[in-house]
């Protein structure tokens, strides 16, 4: 079966790049997308077709990226069909059977809308609303072309079904522990985020700016003519001497700096999912983390922990973790075994291709599916709970669902 994953940009290296490129490994598909300036910084041999470079200026980036995927047709070129991210919905109309691996509904058009609108002045305020009110009807005209859904944490799903009003399975993206190794915990922290300002970075500065003794490194880019050009030139003024910012580096780089590091420290607004501390647990690195969002599905009290988004809870955090980092290699280590990419793929190819993962497509519509929500402090899921801990009995549910 040919496949095509249609994915909005590679304007910067983020969680949601490599997940779309793990998947086009695991599947042998084709990647469709609009700018392509990270896709080679992260792997040279993916198939990658470009639709033509967006507008490199907020709004009219997205508005542009969304009318090249409406228009953009490969039905006649591909037997399945998967979009990831935003805005490549929009070529949902043309392009069956297909589902979408959601990483969020756009949060400037639904939970973080007001948000959006006090970061900006009077007039960018006005724009904002304009783009929102005839766009955000527009990505709902879209999703009602989509079939299937699948989310990435069940934090996103229970976004999917309070702003679509659909339901949703999970599958948690992948981190493949076979490329991270612990080298030693070093004498600095390390942050691993786009320069968003959900990503609250600005709050990372704070906290260090109160830990003198201590270091971080920061390390993240961001996309040409999104919404955080101006946030992201903002962050690196006025930076205490203890905060360094390397701004995009390679894998190995990356991979490098997370074996050699004390810790990570996390603090995105009410995260979607956060591949980053799986990243550092596989290194065997502890995380502190915001308690909110995603990161309550992946960290636990063995591997780091979730205190309040203010810097005194961050604060206290580093300095107890930093106290005996290495106490907490084995239990990172263990933890980020759980969302190994060989269960993803096997999770991954069961849920496209049906209970004969080398034949053919089984489509089920969301309607079908059956929504159980359980009890438990792991997180809950409708469909099926995607316990990594126990693969085999994850499968057998998933091809007994397709």
């Amino acid at each position: 079966m040919k496949i095509a994953i249609f994915h909005d940009y590679f304007g910067a290296i983020g969680g949601g790049e490599r997940v779309v490129i793990a998947m086009a490994r695991i599947l042998d598909a084709d990647i469709i997308t609009t700018d392509t300036d990270a896709v080679r910084k992260i792997d040279p041999s993916v198939r990658v077709i470009s639709l033509g470079k967006t507008i490199h200026y907020p709004l009219l980036k997205q508005i542009s990226a969304s009318m090249r995927f409406r228009v953009c047709d490969f039905s006649d070129q591909y037997d399945f069909f998967i979009f990831t991210g935003n805005w490549s919905t929009a070529a949902a109309h043309r392009h069956h059977p297909n589902l979408w691996y959601c990483y969020t509904p756009v949060r400037a058009f639904y939970d973080l809308y007001d948000i959006f609108q006090k970061r900006v002045d009077i007039i960018t305020r006005i724009l904002f609303r304009i783009w929102v009110f005839f766009h955000r009807r527009f990505d709902q005209l879209c999703v009602k072309d989509v079939e299937r859904i699948i989310a990435i944490s069940d934090n996103v799903s229970q976004r999917i079904k309070k702003f679509y009003n659909r339901t949703t399975m999970v599958i948690y993206p992948p981190v493949d522990t076979s490329k991270f190794h612990y080298s030693e915990n070093g004498n600095f922290w390390l942050s691993v985020n786009r320069l968003y300002p959900e990503k609250r970075i600005e709050l990372q500065v704070e906290v260090f700016r109160r830990l003198p003794e201590e270091k971080l490194v920061v390390v993240g880019g961001y996309a040409q003519g999104d919404h955080s050009s101006r946030y992201a030139e903002k962050l690196l003024q006025d930076l205490p001497q203890n905060v360094t910012f390397l701004g995009e580096v390679s894998e190995e780089e990356l991979r490098d700096l997370y074996a050699r590091c004390k810790g990570l420290i996390c603090t995105a607004l009410d995260e979607d999912y956060g591949l980053t501390p799986l990243e550092a647990m596989a290194s065997g690195k502890p995380v502190v983390g915001t308690d909110e969002g995603g990161f309550r599905e992946t960290i636990t009290p063995a591997t780091g922990l979730l205190v309040p988004p203010d810097p005194e809870g961050l604060v206290t955090a580093i300095r107890t973790i930093g106290k005996t980092p290495s106490a907490y290699k084995n239990a990172c280590e263990s933890r980020a075994r759980e969302f190994d990419i060989e269960i993803f793929s096997q999770v991954l190819k069961t849920a496209v291709y049906g209970t004969d993962v080398q034949g053919g497509y089984s489509q089920v519509k969301d309607s079908e599916i059956r929504c159980t929500k359980e009890k438990t402090p792991a997180p809950s899921v409708c469909t099926i709970i995607l316990n990594y801990n126990n693969y085999s009995d994850t499968v057998e549910t998933l091809e007994s669902v397709f």
